[in-house]
């Protein structure tokens, strides 16, 4: 029989106590086992959601400028040119004046022998004199014919047919003596003469070449005290321009100087073809210092007409006939807005409304991008394609991680 006691011996006490030591440290260990599991689960999913956030490029609209310049090219010209060609046709004998030479009007500048024309003008005043001789003829045979009217002598059929072969004879010499002016001003054409003052710009024959009527041309004449610009405004601008307007000039090997021109004259349409308006200009050019047809650019200051907004033409997204800007909203989530565009200004384009100066727009967005997604943003900067590249970049690994995930 047991004793009573012997539950209360120094063993039994010790090992109670130990089986409490060590379910104490069991329930210690798996409870920091437990925390341990919990916080490398969050830490994955934090840096897994971390890897599968898109990053994109963003930046803002900035205000659209009311005044702009806008360089068209143009080629400087005469204020008067002229293409000088011959209307008598043969041989060049001499040019008077060569290329560079300042010319009055009438001044000689070629002759054109025409041996042939001089037969042909003798010839044509030849038979104007046989003409002349039987009109006088007829013209004494009607009137000795009239005398002898009242008598059984003469009909009234023959005074009649006297009559008319005067009157013929007549109109043969009126056509004789047309033929031989017409002989004469081309007589005159062989002598090239200076239509205005100025100078010659080119020469294109040689003493002894053949001449044509209407064949190559001799000489090429202009005035460069004031030279003329032709410019062609885009449709959008058309409007924005005046007659008595000033414009900038500038020369690539005048580099640094400016020359200021004024609007002459503007077309009263635009061209369907090239949807713009011919514009002319005058430009002073007393010194000659400027030649004609030489390259230069006009710089034309236009007004916009509207306080739009100006944003990169990269943050655009064209689809049915409409554009669209990605945003990044609250907490930092896509949102897609409609916009209305005003004028293409190349790298950048005016927006007129669907978004504010406040608006934060997303640089060339991925057509991976939906609506309440969250991404990280990063600032764009106006650096041309490098910008770009990065944002390409960045939505390429974006979507790369978003495969990974579905």
């Amino acid at each position: 029989m047991n004793s009573p006691t012997s539950s209360h011996s120094p063993d039994a006490r010790y090992a109670r106590r130990a089986g409490l030591a060590i379910l104490v440290v069991l329930l210690v260990g798996g409870g920091g086992r437990l925390l341990l599991n919990f916080r490398s689960a969050d830490a994955l999913a934090s840096s897994t959601e971390a890897s599968l956030s898109r990053t994109v490029l963003t930046t803002r609209a900035t205000p659209g400028e009311l005044v702009r310049k806008v360089s068209l090219p143009t080629t400087l010209r005469g204020a008067t040119e002229s293409s000088i060609y011959s209307r008598s046709s043969g041989y060049l004998t001499a040019w008077h004046k060569d290329i560079g030479e300042k010319v009055r009007k009438g001044d000689l500048l070629a002759t054109i022998d025409a041996p042939e024309q001089e037969q042909e003008l003798a010839h044509a005043r030849a038979v104007r004199e046989q003409i002349q001789a039987r009109l006088d003829l007829s013209r004494m045979t009607v009137e000795r014919w009239e005398s002898l009217r009242d008598t059984a002598a003469l009909s009234k059929q023959s005074l009649e047919e006297k009559r008319s072969e005067a009157v013929q004879a007549q109109a043969d010499l009126a056509a004789a003596t047309a033929n031989v002016r017409r002989l004469e001003q081309l007589e005159n054409f062989r002598s090239i003469v200076a239509p205005f003052d100025g100078v010659i710009t080119r020469r294109g024959a040689e003493v002894g070449d053949l001449i044509a009527p209407g064949g190559k041309e001799l000489f090429a004449v202009a005035q460069t005290g004031t030279l003329r610009l032709t410019i062609w405004i885009p449709q959008v601008y058309a409007g924005d321009i005046r007659i008595g307007d000033q414009v900038s000039v500038s020369l690539t090997e005048l580099a640094g100087e400016k020359l200021t021109a004024t609007i002459e004259r503007l077309a009263g349409g635009i061209d369907p073809e090239t949807r713009s308006r011919q514009v002319d200009l005058k430009l002073p050019n007393p010194d000659a210092k400027l030649f004609p047809g030489a390259y230069a650019e006009v710089a034309v200051t236009l007004s916009g007409g509207s306080n739009a907004m100006v944003a990169p033409a990269s943050v655009l997204m064209l689809a049915d006939q409409s554009a669209r800007v990605a945003l990044v909203g609250q907490d930092n989530r896509i949102e897609f807005r409609n916009v209305q565009l005003g004028r293409d200004l190349g790298r950048e384009v005016e927006i007129l409304g669907g978004v504010s100066l406040e608006d934060t727009l997303v640089v060339s967005p991925s057509d991976q991008l939906v609506e309440g997604e969250i991404v990280k943003t990063r600032a764009w900067e106006k650096s041309g394609g490098t910008a770009r590249q990065a944002a390409g970049t960045a939505d390429v690994r974006a979507g790369a991680a978003g495969t990974l995930a579905r």
